[in-house]
């Protein structure tokens, strides 16, 4: 990878600013607090956007809402951008994120983009959700953090070792194994508990299914036990049918000898009321044999009720006639009267709008009052009339309401006196019935004895009958005794044979989990004996040979960089050891020149065993040092220039406040600050 242009817009110290990288060496120098280191964690931003623990307010300048970075760079000659936004909220976060990829432009997500970055530069997927750890040890790594890996504890320096060297694998499999190990064991002691009783339930197979053989044997017994029982109960109930049709039978003549009895009752109950009726007509006949009627009387009466309903309608008509001329009357009054309250306070005409002469409105109010008075006049007049009238219909309506009751008195004599030769024929009729209905109660009687005699020979079947039904539910229940024993037989031989299958099933997969649990033991048993001694072989081999190569390329750096009187090497931690004239010093005692000429030593060989082990990143021509001369004398200084040229890496950028260093490099970027602005000197 080779970075050829990153923008900043605010960015820590910076509004905006772009710088243009050229290949071979860089120097950023400027001045302590000058924003040299900035350009660094902006090119890390770019790449990879906030680190976990990173707070977006570190880098997204005080004061300010928006910012973010923008990189070119190039991987195997392939033109690349990206570009990330910071935005202020609640906090400081990543707002947006893209990648323009030979000109095609790409927005991702967070994640997305970081993903495709590592795959770009082919870093393992394994760094996405982690620290670029890898991205520190091979490209850039701030000189106070390699210090701190120095001093930090054994365990947590060879895990972070492990890790950037990509080796932890080895490290996860033997705790992976360990872990498999001990879930075999579990899983071998589980099976064994599920095989323990294998042997016990085959022989559990063989006494149940001796025991199903006994059970269908028994069951054919009782089945024809059943039947015999079947045919009993069929016989029983025959019997009993017989005898019942024959209480049937009784019943029947019981209900039809009721019968006989209330028709008995009922023809003389009809001969009673005969009797009554014929009584009562001769008693009518007797009471109308003396009464006259003529039928001129009904004539006459008739004529004299038309006559006075004639009379009626003539009062009704003159009444109306009196009656509408006083309701014309009084409307004219009322006419009057209206008349009178206009002109009595009009002043104007409102037809013609002249003033109302004087004389002209009393003789209007006078002409008006005289029509009045006669008005009044002739109303009373009508109304004594009226009353005339009134009195006269009302005697008229009295006298035709006499008449129509003595007319209605004329009709019923008339139909009382045409009744009596129908009530003659009634009453020979009735007596002719009853003759007939004393007859029919000698046949019925008749009829009565001879059910009575046939309903007493049917009788002795009730005892018989229940006895029989005493007999058929004893065999019902002989019948239901054996059908539910032969259910229950049934039943057994079906649980059996389920329990049987059940108990086979089983056996089968304990067998199954015996095989199994073979395959556990042995697989277990060439884990724990034979995979993790050959894991932990390659593990310590590959460690061995990485320390070796380690420790070689550490000692040739540091040599570079001290005098000879020195020699360093590593422990098995990787722990740096420093002696002189044979005697160790420590870490502590060393000067700041030697501390930082070990960590950059440290630093170096790093980034020259990944690149070896990991062949296929694409940051292995890129190198960043961040103030690798910190403390240095000007002796070492001038080894600097060894140490730069021995690099032999196509872009490297130093991050330096000494001005020596810009004679070691090819190019020079020169930063200020002003008025707390970073910008190019």
């Amino acid at each position: 990878m080779i970075i050829k242009k990153i923008v900043l817009n605010n960015i820590r110290s910076y509004k905006h600013e772009e710088v243009e990288f050229k290949k071979g060496s860089t120097l950023l120098s400027g001045d302590i607090g000058s924003g040299k280191t900035s350009i660094l964690l902006a090119i890390e931003f770019a790449l990879f956007g906030l680190q976990p623990g990173q707070r977006g307010a570190f880098l997204l300048r005080n004061g300010e809402d928006v910012g973010g970075v923008t990189m070119d760079f190039e991987v195997d000659e392939k033109e690349f951008s990206i570009e990330r936004t910071l935005k202020r909220g609640k906090t400081v976060s990543q707002d947006y994120t893209a990648i323009t990829i030979e000109g095609v432009k790409t927005e991702l997500a967070v994640t997305e983009l970081k993903n495709r970055v590592l795959d770009i530069l082919k870093y393992p997927k394994e760094f996405s959700k982690k620290q670029n750890l890898l991205y520190k040890f091979t490209v850039y790594t701030p000189q106070e953090e390699m210090k701190q890996i120095i001093l930090q504890d054994a365990d947590t320096r060879m895990n972070t070792l492990r890790h950037v060297f990509g080796i932890d694998k080895y490290k996860r499999i033997l705790e992976n194994i360990s872990f498999l190990t001990q879930k075999l064991r579990e899983e071998k002691r589980i099976k064994e508990a599920l095989v323990l009783n294998l042997e016990e339930e085959r022989l559990e197979i063989l006494s149940k299914e001796q025991r199903l053989e006994d059970m269908k044997l028994s069951l054919i017994e009782i089945e024809i036990e059943l039947i015999e029982k079947q045919n009993k109960r069929k016989l029983v109930e025959a019997e009993e049918k017989e005898i019942e049709d024959k209480i049937e039978e009784k019943s029947k003549l019981s209900s039809e000898n009721e019968k006989t009895k209330i028709m008995i009752l009922t023809k003389q109950e009809t001969i009673k009321d005969n009797e009554r009726l014929i009584s009562q007509l001769e008693t009518q006949v007797k009471d109308f044999a003396n009464i006259k009627f003529e039928e001129s009387m009904f004539e006459d009466l008739n004529k004299q009720i038309q006559e006075k309903r004639n009379e009626k309608e003539k009062l009704n008509k003159i009444i109306l006639e009196i009656s509408g001329e006083i309701s014309s009357l009084n409307d004219k009054n009322r006419e009057n009267e209206s008349l009178k309250q206009k002109m009595s306070n009009l002043e104007m005409c409102p037809t013609c709008l002249q003033d109302v002469d004087s004389v002209y409105r009393s003789n209007i109010l006078n002409k008006a009052h005289n029509e009045t008075s006669q008005n009044n006049a002739r109303l009373q007049e009508l109304k004594e009339k009226l009353n005339e009238l009134n009195l006269q219909r009302t005697n008229a309506e009295a006298n035709i309401h006499e008449k129509e009751n003595k007319s209605i008195e004329l009709k019923l004599l008339k139909l009382k006196l045409e009744s009596i030769n129908e009530k003659e024929k009634r009453k020979q009729d009735s007596i002719n019935l009853n003759k007939t209905l004393e007859q029919d109660i000698t046949l019925l009687k008749q009829h009565a004895e001879t059910l009575n005699h046939s309903i007493f020979e049917l009788s002795k079947f009730d005892k018989i009958f229940e006895i029989k039904r005493q007999e058929l539910n004893q065999a019902l229940k002989q019948e239901r005794i054996a059908d539910i024993k032969l259910a229950e037989v049934k039943k057994e031989i079906e649980m059996f044979s389920r329990q049987i299958l059940e108990l086979k099933e089983k056996v089968k997969k304990s067998e199954e989990i015996k095989q199994t649990l073979n395959y556990i033991s042995e697989l277990e048993n060439w884990l724990s004996k034979k995979f993790t001694p050959l894991v932990a072989f390659v593990e310590k081999n590959v460690m061995v040979k990485l320390k070796s190569d380690f420790s070689d390329v550490f000692q040739e750096w540091f040599l570079m960089l001290v005098s000879e009187s020195f020699n360093v090497g590593l422990r098995e931690d990787f722990t740096p050891v420093v002696e002189q004239q044979d005697y160790e010093i420590d870490y502590a005692y060393l000067s700041g020149g030697e501390r930082t000429a070990i960590a950059l030593a440290y630093r170096l060989a790093l980034n020259q065993v990944i690149n070896s082990v990991m062949s296929k990143i694409k940051t292995k021509q890129l190198v960043i040092l961040d103030e690798p001369t910190d403390g240095f004398s000007e002796q070492q200084l001038d080894k600097m220039r060894s140490v730069l040229e021995q690099l032999n890496t196509e872009q490297l950028i130093i991050v330096s406040h000494e001005q020596k260093i810009e004679g070691f490099v090819e190019n020079v970027i020169k930063f200020k600050k002003e008025d707390g602005v970073s910008v190019r000197a």
